[in-house]
């Protein structure tokens, strides 16, 4: 029997992020406060934010999950408790639940809010089910698996927990070269400590060998021209394999990338939220549609694509040696944040607040919710002041549009690359 339909758990860096994942298929959304969260260089919610972004997700039946996965410090432990109380206070709408993986967190969120949910963080290397048993003995509701587990054996996890004990499980985006995240080396060379949320992502960066009496001899540890970034995996991306995901018995399918733009969120909540929908409809429908979802997961940044560690350990094809930059095939523009309807059979004016440059004529893509994109031109140009302009240069400008076909509140425009 087909187990019920997964979550697909979406981030979200910001306010906007939020809303359009929300609005492009999220059946859920995680995100960060302005402390304990592992993206402290996200832009992250202000209590004020969260609030309101948790009241839309609620308004569309959407759960909304805040991050506390560092890896606390002494310092830390009063600021947490303080944090949590904020959270259980919040009005009209709290959080659905409280992501952490350190047990001390763990255990003052149980102490000042003990009816919270508690899903335990993949930072807390979740690798085998007599783990995920006792942190359900504890009060979890959920368990985040390491990335480094295969499906084989997350199926059998689930075969050893109760039913209704959920397991989430990344199933798209970056790849972390430690164990479960759990990374020392941004702390080695800047001071900043991955495992407190500051990462600079030095797993991307160019190295070399130097032979201990040869110093300034540089060996490239692989022959290419380029150079070599042998810390540098490709991404994750699973949707060629959703019956196998939903056959391993895993409840929420994770997307990472609380760091990326509303873009990136808007296009893979799509793609995952119509391949899934699809295999709950039949198989058949949701093999039909393959050429498109692999198109369209393809429109966001992404550095190639891997299956990661579900069938089995990754080889060299899972590294990217030559360069540590995206692929990018579209450029982000706005999203649409009001339609004002002019008089009775004339286009209406929409506004954005515009993220990369775009001019009076250019051709550009309304991406829709419902998985049509729509090609207009831009006809028309206004600055805030309603003046017309011919190009908006400046990011964060708030300009009001009129294209050859009106979008909708939310659609998100983008342009080909």
């Amino acid at each position: 029997m087909r187990r019920e339909k997964p979550e697909l758990l979406i981030p979200a860096s910001s306010l906007e992020v939020l809303k359009t994942a929300v609005i492009f298929g999220a059946d859920a959304v995680y995100i960060g406060g302005e402390a304990f969260g592992l993206r402290a260089k996200a832009k992250n919610f202000t209590m004020d934010e969260m609030a309101e972004g948790i009241v839309f997700a609620h308004a569309h039946g959407v759960k909304v999950y805040v991050t506390a996965n560092i890896l606390a410090h002494n310092e830390d432990l009063s600021k947490a408790a303080e944090y949590f109380e904020e959270l259980k206070n919040m009005k009209p709408d709290q959080p659905d639940a409280l992501i952490i993986s350190d047990p001390g967190m763990f255990a003052i969120a149980k102490q000042v809010w003990p009816e919270v949910e508690i899903h335990i963080s993949t930072q807390a290397n979740n690798t085998n089910y007599q783990t995920y048993l006792f942190w359900w003995q504890l009060g979890a509701k959920r368990v985040v698996s390491a990335r480094e587990l295969s499906l084989a054996e997350i199926a059998e996890i689930r075969a050893h927990i109760p039913e209704d004990m959920e397991i989430e499980s990344f199933i798209h985006g970056a790849m972390c070269i430690s164990y479960s995240g759990r990374c020392l080396l941004s702390n080695y060379f800047t001071g900043r400590d991955a495992n407190q949320g500051a990462c600079t992502h030095p797993c991307r960066w160019k190295y070399a060998v130097v032979e201990e009496k040869r110093p300034g001899e540089y060996l490239p540890v692989y022959e290419n021209e380029r150079g070599t970034y042998i810390f540098n995996s490709k991404d994750l991306c699973m949707i060629e394999y959703v019956p196998e995901i939903v056959a391993a018995g895993i409840d929420s399918l994770k997307i990472e990338g609380r760091m990326k733009t509303a873009l990136y969120v808007a296009t893979v909540a799509r793609t995952y939220r119509k391949a899934i929908d699809a295999y709950y409809e039949s198989e058949e429908t949701y093999h039909a549609h393959m050429d498109w979802y692999k198109a369209e997961i393809s429109k966001c940044t992404y550095r190639q694509f891997t299956t990661g560690f579900y069938f089995g350990k990754p080889d060299e094809n899972t590294q990217i040696y030559d360069s540590n930059t995206y692929v990018n095939e579209y450029i982000y523009l706005g999203i649409v944040e009001e339609v004002l309807q002019k008089e009775e059979g004339a286009r209406s004016l929409v506004r954005i607040e515009q993220r990369n440059k775009f001019c009076v004529g250019d051709s550009i893509e309304i991406m829709k919710p419902d998985g049509r994109n729509v090609e207009v031109v831009v006809e028309a140009m206004y600055n805030k002041d309603m003046e017309p302009v011919e190009s908006c240069p400046h990011s964060k400008q708030t300009i009001w549009l009129q294209l050859s076909e009106s979008p909708e509140q939310y659609d998100l425009l983008r342009v080909k690359a």
